[in-house]
């Protein structure tokens, strides 16, 4: 038998245990949590679009046209006209053939390389890829390799001196939720091209962030479908729903719809909430403003770290990525630091292995456009009081 007690019992003495705080209300820039008002500089809603009235309100007329379930997988009955306008929107806002609904972002990258990869294959992720991508390759069978992350030139050796036989897939973040930083993507495509493997990028925190017109990490290198054939976004970030989708050619997302289990056997999205993102994505789209904000705000906060002596690592794009870590440490130190900034009314969580390598337990700073400049300077002043 499993000794369960036991198990939780030693992940509390690893200072690894974790728990949920109970939201009261929407997301936002300050939230009541367990009870607590709180500054909330934890929240992946990057655009402040999660409770934007238009969203909110299309997310109502939905459920008011379709109900409140979709009642069934997309290939039975449940793949409404919504999930179908929802799937060309997001097609021509990346620039791709075809869009693909997937219910999560895990279960999107489950479904993709579940579909393409077969026993035997090769998978070649960055070691700092989302807990998905290397699940997906396990799953699918395939032999697993991990180059250290954003190392083209150790990726390229392993690539070289690899067994050539069977399919291989290059698969990264696009921007890397725990620290913040880009993938090489210029030079993970020229690899790609000379070692006819395919390229998958997870770019769920760089849609709507970067990029022109917010078309993500892709769109700041300037690369398209023949580039990166398959692009893997969320849709619960930057635009403010739920879900994910898998864009690409036409061929590519026939291939998902004939064979990629997690989209075949679950049932879909709610269609209200595509509705939702439907016009969240338009927001995206036309308000540019958001991104202009957003970047403001995480320049304002890395320039005011770096006076105080802070270790924060410097932009590398612009408009600069709302993720910015600040490594502390073991998991002791990160619990203390979360545990005196919730005391003085500021939200961020405490970032401790496996999520992060041991010995870089952080504190995950995010921003939103819904912040305001005084808000920065406030969690300046007590990130000054608690680790200057």
């Amino acid at each position: 038998m499993i000794d369960l007690e036991g198990r939780l019992r030693q992940r509390r003495l690893d200072r690894l245990y974790r728990s949920r705080p109970v939201l009261d209300g929407p997301q936002a820039a300050e939230i009541v949590v367990d009870g607590q008002r709180c500054v909330a500089f934890c929240s992946n809603d990057y655009l402040g679009l999660a409770n934007h009235p238009a969203v909110v309100a299309a997310l109502a007329r939905g459920a008011e046209r379709y109900g409140a379930g979709s009642g069934a997988s997309h290939l039975i009955c449940g793949h409404s006209r919504a999930h179908h306008e929802l799937e060309e929107r997001l097609a021509a806002f990346t620039g791709r053939p075809r869009a693909l609904l997937f219910s999560t972002g895990y279960m999107a990258n489950l479904g993709a390389l579940g579909a393409l990869a077969q026993r035997g294959d090769r998978v070649y992720a960055d070691r700092l890829s989302h807990a998905s991508l290397l699940d997906a390759a396990r799953l699918a069978g395939a032999r697993l390799h991990r180059y250290p992350h954003n190392d083209a030139a150790q990726l390229h050796s392993r690539l070289r001196d690899g067994d050539a036989d069977g399919q291989r897939f290059i698969v990264t973040d696009g921007v890397f939720s725990m620290d913040g930083d880009l993938a090489p993507l210029d030079r993970l495509v020229a690899l790609a091209r000379e070692q006819r493997a395919w390229l998958m990028v997870d770019d769920a925190h760089g849609l709507g962030v970067i990029g022109p017109g917010g078309t993500g990490t892709l769109g700041h290198y300037g690369l398209g479908v023949d580039d990166v054939p398959i692009l893997v976004g969320t849709l619960g970030k930057a635009f403010g729903g739920a879900g994910a989708f898998v864009a690409g050619s036409e061929a590519l997302i026939e291939t998902l719809i004939q064979f990629a289990r997690p989209y075949i056997y679950t049932t879909a999205l709610p269609p209200a909430v595509a509705c939702a993102v439907s016009a969240a994505l338009e927001l995206a789209r036309t308000e540019g403003w958001r991104r202009e904000k957003l970047a403001a705000l995480v320049e304002r906060f890395q320039r005011g770290a770096r006076q105080l002596g802070l270790a924060v690592p410097a932009p590398e794009t612009a408009p600069a990525v709302p993720i910015v870590p600040l490594i502390v440490g073991g998991s002791d130190a990160a619990l203390a630091a979360a545990d005196a900034l919730r005391k003085r009314g500021i939200l961020i969580g405490a970032i401790r292995p496996p999520t992060v390598p041991p010995g870089s337990a952080r504190l995950r700073i995010t921003f939103s456009a819904g912040h305001t400049e005084e808000q920065v300077d406030r969690l300046l002043e007590a990130l000054a009081e608690i680790l200057c």
